[in-house]
C-alpha cells in the first residue's frame, strides 16, 4: 500500500454520477489507509477553459462541499486549492526545463483533446505542458501513489520518466509514483457515451429528484427494443450499465424482464430513477447542511494548505538546491 497518496480535480463544473464511481468513493477509502493530498486543480482547469474564468471560484468551493458531502474528512486528507501553493508553479518551470518536447506531443489525450475540443483554441503552452504540472503537482508531496483510471496511465508514466531524468542529471532526488488503478465500473451518460462534463450527458450529484428522473428515463436502450413487445439485450442497454450499480439486488429480475420483454424500457427505467434518487438523498441533505455553513469550503482548504505547503516548502529547497538555484 502506498504511503503517500495524492490526487486531484478539475473545477469545471458540478459533480456526477460518473465522478463519485470512478475516483471519489476512492478517495474516502483511501483516506483510511493512508496519507492523503486531495487538491483543486484549478490550474489545470484554465488549461482548456482559460476563456471564461467566471465560475472558477463558484465551481471551486462548490467542488469542495460535494467531496465534504460524499465523505471526504479534512481531518484525514488535507484538501487544498493547486493555485494557493505557488511552489508548484515554480517546480513545474524548473521540470519544463528537462522535458524533451516530444514526450508532451505524444502523450495520447493531447492529440485526442484537440480533436474533441474543436469550439477552442487549446493549441497553447499550457495546454501542452499540463502534464508537467501533473508532475509537479505528484512530485511537490513526494506522492508515492497516484489513484487513476486506465486512461490516465500515460500521464502517470511521463510523471516517472521525468522522474528517472531528474534523478540521473541531479542526483536520486525522488522516487518514481506508483498507479492505484480504479476498480469502479464504466458509468455510461443518458447518451451511452461514457459520462462526462464536456459531453453534457451527466447526472449531478446535486440535480434534484426530478431532474434525474427525467435524465433517466432519456437514456439510450438497445436499439433493438422498437416497440414495448420486443425482447432486449440488457447489455446492449445503457440504463442496465447503471443497474448493475444501483440495482444488484434485482439484476436477474432486470435482466429477465429484458430479455422477455416482460417490462417496458420505460418502467425498467423508472425503477432504475427512483434507486438513483433514493442513494443520493443523504449527500445532497449533507451538503445543504454545509452550504448552511458560508465560507466553510474556504476553512477546509485552508488548514488543507496549512499541512502541504511545508512539505513542498521542503521539496522545492531541495530541487533548487540540486538545480543550482541558491
Amino acid at each position: 500500500m502506498a504511503r503517500r497518496i495524492l490526487t486531484g480535480y478539475r473545477p469545471t463544473g458540478k459533480l456526477h454520477l460518473g465522478n463519485l464511481h470512478g475516483n471519489l468513493k476512492g478517495m474516502i477509502e483511501l483516506q483510511e489507509e493512508a496519507e492523503c493530498y486531495f487538491f483543486i486543480a484549478d490550474w489545470h482547469a484554465l488549461t482548456t477553459d482559460y476563456g471564461d474564468p467566471s465560475r472558477l471560484r463558484e465551481y471551486t468551493e462548490g467542488m469542495v462541499l460535494d467531496w465534504l458531502a460524499a465523505g471526504i474528512d479534512p481531518a484525514k486528507a488535507a484538501i487544498y486549492r493547486q493555485s494557493d501553493l505557488p511552489e508548484v508553479a515554480e517546480f513545474q518551470l524548473y521540470l519544463s526545463m528537462i522535458t524533451p518536447l516530444g514526450w508532451l506531443e505524444r502523450v495520447p489525450s493531447f492529440k485526442e483533446q484537440l480533436e474533441q475540443l474543436e469550439g477552442k483554441d487549446i493549441s497553447t503552452h499550457g495546454f501542452l505542458g499540463y502534464p508537467v504540472l501533473q508532475a509537479a503537482d505528484i512530485l511537490i508531496v513526494r506522492a508515492d501513489g497516484v489513484p487513476v483510471g486506465e486512461d490516465q496511465l500515460p500521464h502517470l508514466e511521463l510523471t516517472r520518466e521525468i522522474v528517472r531524468r531528474f534523478n540521473y542529471i541531479y542526483g536520486e532526488t525522488f522516487g518514481e509514483p506508483q498507479s492505484l488503478l480504479s476498480r469502479s465500473p464504466r458509468i455510461p451518460g443518458v447518451d451511452g457515451r461514457k459520462m462526462s462534463k464536456s459531453y453534457g450527458n451527466f447526472i449531478s450529484l446535486t440535480d434534484p429528484p426530478d431532474e434525474i428522473k427525467k435524465k433517466v428515463l432519456s437514456m439510450i436502450t438497445d436499439p433493438a427494443r422498437r416497440t414495448r413487445k420486443d425482447p432486449g439485450d440488457p447489455e446492449k442497454c445503457s440504463a442496465y450499465q447503471l443497474h448493475k450499480v444501483y440495482t444488484q439486488d434485482r439484476l436477474d429480475e432486470v435482466a429477465e424482464n429484458c430479455t422477455t420483454a416482460g417490462w417496458g424500457c420505460v418502467e425498467c427505467k423508472g425503477i432504475l430513477a427512483e434507486r438513483v434518487v433514493d442513494s443520493l438523498l443523504p449527500f445532497q441533505e449533507r451538503r445543504r447542511e454545509l452550504e448552511s455553513r458560508p465560507g466553510y469550503a474556504w476553512e477546509v482548504m485552508e488548514q488543507g494548505l496549512a499541512r502541504a505547503k511545508p512539505l513542498a516548502q521542503e521539496v522545492l529547497g531541495d530541487v533548487r538546491a540540486r538545480m543550482g538555484i541558491e
